[in-house]
């Protein structure tokens, strides 16, 4: 219920506004390496001294072309001071779609195609890679669709799948071909029950169902979990085919278990580091409290002793 209610509140427009509007909370600054382009180059740099990253421009569900074009700007200062700081071999990118144009009225899958085309571009000029995240099941035939199209002349493009919904199976059997790399995760979205699991436990069998289907393709996998078991599985399947620490990587969320995140990297493994900045960070915080509902006391604490 708790979960329902602040997913709920992440799609709200005025409670998104009441809390953007306040100060860069602690507990924000958990999750979200801060509101500019320096934060998060501080944040990587720190991190990538034994990790990898992918890093979120934060923005999403965008109405207006402007901010749309506002966004991939700001993608392309980012992929330059990576090149420029030398960060690009340890470093990609991760892009939302509905922040590019997906959402928009009019035009909007060719817009968000084209806006997603300039960033892959000044990631390849840079020297590294883009992956495509998904978002709720109603943009996933476009979001595929789109990172088809870009694979045309991108073929490193990543893509995003969820193991909550139940199509997911069918996909990951799609993309586990030659060269894709795909990124498996569970899924933060209050979807219904015609098309996902909504228990942890057909969640969690999903992903390993998943997981077995990409283990066993030519892609690299990208295992985007938390869960202690569900990395033991990931390692075991990676050997039962062969696959060496370099043909999959384990990834992570910002401010979310990093002392695993060091202890797994120190064994050899990759592991990739998924880190959002901006200013537009409420909805990515939202589902991030969604996963975890007992971070809701201590947000609630720190909103009232703001000031």
């Amino acid at each position: 219920m708790i979960r329902n209610v602040l997913l709920a509140a992440a799609r709200s427009r005025a409670v998104r506004a009441a809390v953007e509007a306040g100060p860069f909370d602690p507990l924000v600054n958990r999750f979200v390496a801060g509101t500019t382009v320096d934060d998060a180059l501080a944040a990587i740099r720190a991190i990538t001294t034994d990790r990898l990253v992918t890093v979120d421009h934060l923005g999403e569900d965008t109405t207006d072309r402007a901010r749309a074009e506002a966004t991939v700007d700001a993608y392309r200062l980012l992929l330059q001071r990576l090149a420029d700081g030398g960060l690009a071999d340890r470093v990609e990118v991760s892009v939302k779609l509905s922040a590019l144009g997906q959402a928009l009225p009019v035009d909007a899958d060719k817009i968000a195609l084209e806006s997603a085309r300039q960033i892959c571009e000044a990631a390849a000029a840079a020297g590294t890679t883009v992956t495509v995240d998904m978002e709720d099941h109603t943009t996933t035939d476009s979001t595929l669709g789109i990172v088809r199209d870009l694979r045309v002349d991108h073929p490193w493009v990543g893509a995003v799948l969820q193991a909550q919904l139940r199509r997911t199976e069918a996909d990951c059997r799609d993309l586990a071909g030659p060269g894709s790399r795909v990124r498996l995760c569970k899924g933060a979205y209050d979807e219904p029950a015609a098309v996902a699991f909504t228990s942890r436990s057909e969640v969690d069998r999903s992903y390993v169902r998943c997981l077995k289907v990409l283990m066993a393709g030519e892609g690299l996998p990208m295992v985007a979990t938390h869960d202690p078991r569900l990395i033991d599985i990931a390692r075991f399947l990676a050997g039962h085919h062969g696959r060496s620490a370099a043909r999959y990587e384990l990834q992570m969320l910002y401010g979310v278990r990093p002392r695993a995140q060091s202890e797994l990297a120190a064994e050899g493994l990759r592991v990739r580091v998924y880190l959002p900045y901006g200013t537009e960070w409420f909805g990515y915080f939202m589902r991030r409290l969604g996963e975890r509902p007992a971070n809701l006391a201590f947000f609630a604490r720190s909103l009232l002793t703001r000031g």
